[in-house]
């Protein structure tokens, strides 16, 4: 794994191969409110760590709203278009949800609200003239119960309980509960004048754009403030492991505004037509305003900041580059030696004024970027490192005419990087964690239907040249023996050394709309949905694999997978921690 102190013991079934096992799969819960649960970090102690997603009842705020500007009432006739192409007959008009509360007690209202302030074709995320929702929370795993930890989001003054304004991305935790992620500040809800208007008009603003924190395991919450904080600054906590005087935890903060972004800054975030931190908002939200580092923290026992180390780039901008552009690197994992994986922006080998962000790794004080780019690779992360100096993790390149990734591990050592065959030729795969065993767990591409493409889970024995799909190693059907089994491994998250894995799974429930409530047809039947599950896979020693698995697998290997209509629902935020920790 990325980062562990080695559990004390080590379970009986290790001397079995993880992949020769089969699994008993264990749900670790799903906060009550929200749709769908993912695991985002487990430590070899039993922490973990993750996310919620798709919160019913989100609070949406109608008192500001002008319910005869044009952008509303187009996406209203959208919406009764979408029910009678539906043959439904719609069940609200505007004038319900301004002035009868209808967002509170009408679903197809709650959701249209939720689906209008979402929309990034009518542009409605980038203009903060409107509320802004999120609804991905950080969540703690503990035993039977599911429990939400809420990074930088306050109690509303416009409405019962939080803004649910914020991003949250939670994102590992060390072996005494000491967990680490980030998130945007919540926003306020002002009165701003622009300068060529007489009446004050309702804005959105917050203090920053993103920051990390490091969570005590009572709860105790320390922002990392960035030293370079100009209009907010911007940091990110990805990982965390103990030390024997405290801590050490990695991300990225930002260092400085290049030249011509403190120039747009000043030509235009002048408070005058819009607040300044929206103005701030919408340039980052074009190309980053901040020149951001990979760090790496050092923190006492109490989480007091003793030092902060810059790891660097992986190449040397010139000076007119730095004067232009913004550029980043990000440590994504840290593991016991110290050694920092990541991410980080680079020459592209066969034209100096291309940059692309490669997977590197930072020790002694360089910057490795190991993928040989003359082999097509265009672009990549580092995600995990184990305490052998071996790392896992993905490049992209061309193939068959799509840009597609595939895991790879490398060994710091031998300097030798390894990309093994994946489910097909043209499979994107990524390979998300790696225990000192040498195991690799992560996901890739089962099958092709109608240009959609699927992925499930896969670990994968460094040495023998070939991954298992998890699926494979799961029950065919449920104890009836004649009922399908109920979960798909989507994504393996993380494998302890105990080869227990974490991951996300789907499965199908009683469809539910965004109010809580069961959904139904138009002949009054109950729909069904497939959501993401949080789950522990523990190996079964001496398991058989059933003769369905079997087939299932050569299916696979024939690039032909069939798959049942519902699993085409991918999940929002399935791959969490790689999309997000950049």
């Amino acid at each position: 794994m990325k980062y562990k102190l080695l559990a004390a013991s080590i379970l009986a079934t290790l001397s079995t191969s993880a992949i020769s096992a089969t699994y008993q799969l264990t749900e670790l819960g799903t906060l009550e409110g929200a749709k769908h649960s993912y695991v985002t970090d487990v430590s070899e102690s039993g922490h973990m760590i993750g996310a919620a997603n798709g919160l019913y009842n989100l609070p949406i705020d109608t008192s500001y709203i002008d319910f005869t500007e044009n952008v509303v009432e187009s996406a209203y006739s959208s919406e009764e278009n979408a029910f009678e192409l539906s043959d439904k007959v719609i069940t609200f008009t505007l004038d319900d949800i301004e002035n009868n509360n209808a967002v509170d007690n009408n679903p197809d209202a709650h959701d249209f609200m939720v689906s209008f302030l979402g929309s990034s074709t009518l542009g409605i995320t980038s203009n903060f003239e409107y509320q802004k929702l999120s609804s991905l929370v950080g969540v703690i795993y503990n035993n039977d119960s599911v429990a939400e930890q809420p990074l930088f989001d306050v109690a509303s003054v416009d409405y019962d309980g939080l803004t649910r304004s914020n991003t949250n991305f939670y994102n590992a935790v060390s072996e005494d509960g000491v967990s680490v992620g980030w998130g945007s500040a919540p926003y306020d809800k002002v009165l701003f004048t622009p300068d060529d208007e007489d009446d004050a008009e309702t804005w959105f603003t917050h203090e920053f754009i993103e920051r990390g924190m490091v969570v005590s395991a009572d709860g105790l919450q320390v922002p990392l403030v960035p030293e370079f904080n100009e209009y907010g600054g911007t940091s990110r906590a990805n990982d965390i492991i103990k030390t024997n005087s405290g801590y050490t935890v990695v991300g990225n903060v930002s260092i400085d505004i290049p030249e011509d972004r403190l120039e747009n800054i000043d030509d235009n975030c002048d408070n005058e037509d819009e607040p300044t931190s929206v103005c701030i908002n919408l340039l980052n939200s074009s190309a980053s305003v901040f020149n951001k580092r990979a760090v790496k923290w050092e923190l006492d026992e109490f989480l007091n900041i003793n030092s902060t180390e810059i790891l660097g780039l992986a190449f040397a901008p010139d000076e007119d580059e730095t004067e232009d552009d913004a550029y980043t690197s990000t440590a994504l994992a840290i593991n016991e030696n110290g050694t920092v994986v990541g991410s980080s922006h680079t020459r592209y080998y066969n034209n100096d004024s291309t940059i692309i962000t490669m997977p590197v790794y930072f020790k002694d004080g360089n910057v490795i970027d190991f993928i040989d780019q003359e082999d097509d690779w265009i672009s990549g992360k580092s995600l995990a490192i184990n305490d052998n100096e071996v790392i896992a993790g993905y490049a992209v390149k061309f193939i068959e005419g799509s840009q597609r990734s595939q895991f790879f591990y490398h060994d710091i050592n031998t300097g030798s990087t390894v990309f093994p065959t994946g489910y097909f030729s043209s499979s994107s795969s990524y390979g998300n964690d790696i225990n000192n065993q040498g195991y690799i767990v992560g996901e890739g591409e089962v099958g092709v239907s109608d240009n959609t493409r699927r992925k499930e889970a896969f670990i994968y024995k460094i040495g023998e040249d070939k991954i298992t799909n998890l699926n494979d190693l799961l029950p065919c059907f449920e104890s009836d023996g004649e009922t399908s089994y109920a979960y798909t491994m989507a994504e393996a998250k993380v494998i302890n050394e105990n080869n227990e894995i974490f991951g996300v799974a789907t499965k199908t429930v009683e469809k539910r709309d965004t109010l809580g409530g069961i959904v139904t047809d138009v002949n009054g039947n109950t729909e069904f949905e497939s959501v993401a599950v949080a789950v522990k896979l523990t190996p079964i020693a001496n398991g058989e694999v059933d003769s369905c698995s079997v087939a299932e697998l050569e299916e696979n290997e024939r690039s032909s997978a069939s798959f049942p209509w519902y699993t085409l629902f991918l999940l929002p935020l399935v791959g969490l921690r790689r999309i997000f920790r950049f």
